[in-house]
């Protein structure tokens, strides 16, 4: 929209309605009608600024080596050269984009080769964009993978100790790891879950007038500073707190316990109402008693892939692995392709 947050579910819906209607050639607008278009020559350095008056003035990343993948996409430019301004030694990967060979094997999609570099050159983070740069994987000084729920409970205590977390709440989805949940209600903030999707984080924080918000995936909203997710900021914030507290990335990560978590996805040929299966309906309880209590379960239709997503969460990860199987078995047999 106008203002930069994304349109609702339902104006892109009636969008949508109009097109296929066959009804928007006749209220398209003449070209004089629309406005007129400027050319913005440096529109990176104008962004590289923004980007750093999102940490403290006066930030130096000196002495850090970071290995950032721009996944041959958005961020192939902007993201090493802000790195390299506030002081980092950057290593570059994925950062020759011709068109076809973004997020090609590379980027926070996969991740492998960003860990590999962090190991091979030693270096204090890792830092690995999607296509279009809306978010980050990271990967502490070991090589080892921080998600996005890491990154929203070490954003979310560092604000807290600040005064600066609004409503001393975060906004996450129903996919958020459940060790999140604890670590940021041991220091009595708490959770918001909403629908999967940035959009729906999105909305709930307008709606509660609350600041950070986030997927696993990457996702994190720092709706002080932008009015949507950005990779870059959201690496930007997490290098801060890594200068500040003199720690590495894999001590402050400890901050949260992270809980086995298995994800199985089963293709369908056909979408369904999951309750008016009898069968699944049983599965899904029998599964619930193993759990006991102990553990997370989410079975829901993708809204974008022919597929059931089943999520399993809980305390032994053979445990969890077996009762994921088991369901999408159930699933594959009733809706499978």
């Amino acid at each position: 929209s106008g203002d930069g947050f994304k349109l609702p579910d339902e104006v892109e819906a009636r969008v949508e309605a109009l097109v296929l209607s066959g009804k928007i050639d006749a209220i398209r607008p003449r070209a004089r009608e629309v406005g007129k278009a400027y050319r913005i020559g440096d529109a990176l350095g104008r962004y590289i600024e923004f980007a750093k008056r999102t940490i403290p003035k006066g930030i130096t990343f000196k002495g850090m080596r970071v290995v950032v993948d721009c996944a041959h996409g958005a961020a192939y430019k902007a993201s090493p050269t802000l790195l390299r301004e506030l002081g980092a030694e950057v290593v570059p990967l994925n950062v020759a984009p011709d068109g076809f060979n973004i997020n090609a094997g590379c980027g926070s999609l996969h991740p492998q080769g960003m860990q590999a570099a962090v190991r091979e050159h030693r270096a204090d983070v890792g830092c690995a964009h999607d296509g279009d740069a809306d978010r980050v994987i990271l990967a502490d000084e070991t090589g080892a993978l921080v998600d996005g729920d890491q990154i929203l409970a070490m954003c979310a205590l560092d604000l807290k100790r600040r005064g600066a977390l609004r409503g001393d709440t975060v906004i996450a989805t129903v996919m958020s790891n459940v060790g999140l949940e604890k670590a940021l209600r041991a220091q009595g903030i708490r959770l918001i879950r909403t629908a999967v999707g940035d959009r729906y984080v999105l909305e709930e924080m307008l709606r509660g007038n609350y600041n950070l918000g986030g997927e696993q995936s990457g996702h994190v909203i720092f709706l002080d500073h932008n009015t949507t997710g950005d990779g870059l900021i959201t690496a930007l914030q997490v290098l801060f707190l890594v200068q500040q507290h003199g720690k590495p990335l894999s001590a402050l990560r400890q901050c949260m316990t992270v809980h086995p978590q298995v994800l199985v996805n089963v293709p369908v040929a056909r979408r369904a109402d999951l309750t008016s299966l009898p069968n699944v309906q049983r599965a899904l309880a029998e599964a619930e008693a193993v759990l006991d209590g102990n553990g997370r379960l989410l079975v829901r239709t993708s809204g974008t892939e022919p597929v059931v997503r089943v999520m399993v969460e809980g305390e032994d990860r053979a445990r969890i692995e077996a009762l994921a199987r088991s369901l999408a078995a159930v699933i594959e047999k009733e809706l499978g392709a």
